[in-house]
């Protein structure tokens, strides 16, 4: 379990969207400081929030985040991207570029920031998955996001000796810049940070943000047909 209140937090494109809803929760609930990483990363008028320059494809520019969060304690890997491509249709650039980012960005990060969790106590590490990890029909995205479930049961294991909790956090439609364009019912993004915090002081190990996310993961044990968009 770890503290959010008087914590050092990093949060991966932590300047928009649900990584934005992040950083304003995190302060809320008394964070000491948060980094908030962006390719182009702006100034903020509170104190407590160090804007930091990070391209998670990058390892020179992972490796230099490494260097400037030394006191960090929680470890929120948010940032992704997507596109709107079909596995069949999708070009290897195009594969290559959501999987750098979704899913060995966020192994590149880890292995930059789990020396200083361990160094400062364990801490924990929370990656932002989503209900396409298990629901087939979202194509590129969601296989990246599958990837990142596995990923995420994997690091739990590996980070367990030095005492670091890992969150996955799974979660439907979320109003955000990516799903602005959809005509859909969304989660509150600020609603999802706070749950997710609370599943960080509990000491849990997944969060189902939302009805989706609950009823798809409960479906795990039945056919496998039946877990596609739409059915």
């Amino acid at each position: 379990m770890t503290s959010i209140k008087d914590s050092v937090a990093l949060v991966t494109g932590g300047q928009r969207g649900l990584g934005k809803a992040f950083v304003d929760e995190l302060l809320a609930a008394g964070a000491a400081k948060v980094y908030a990483t962006a390719r182009r990363p702006v100034g903020s008028d509170d104190p407590r929030v160090v804007p930091v320059a990070l391209d998670v494809a990058d390892a020179a520019s992972v490796a230099a985040l490494a260097e400037q969060v030394g006191d960090v304690t929680l470890v929120i890997n948010n940032a992704g991207t997507t596109v709107r491509t079909s596995l069949l249709d999708a070009t290897l650039d195009e594969l290559n570029e959501v999987f750098a980012t979704n899913v060995y960005g966020v192994v590149a990060v880890t292995q930059a920031v789990a020396p200083i969790l361990a160094r400062n106590g364990g801490g924990a590490l929370v990656n932002i998955a989503s209900v396409l990890s298990w629901l087939a029909g979202s194509s590129v995205y969601g296989a990246s996001k599958a990837a990142l479930w596995s990923v995420s049961n994997s690091l739990r294991l590996e980070l367990a000796a030095q005492g670091t909790q890992v969150v996955g956090v799974h979660l439907g439609y979320t109003d955000t810049d990516m799903t602005r364009a959809l005509d859909v019912p969304k989660n509150d993004p600020r609603q999802v940070a706070r749950d997710t915090l609370r599943a960080v002081e509990r000491g849990e190990t997944e969060v189902l943000a939302d009805e989706v996310s609950r009823v798809v993961k409960a479906a795990l044990s039945g056919p496998v047909e039946n877990l596609a968009l739409g059915s």
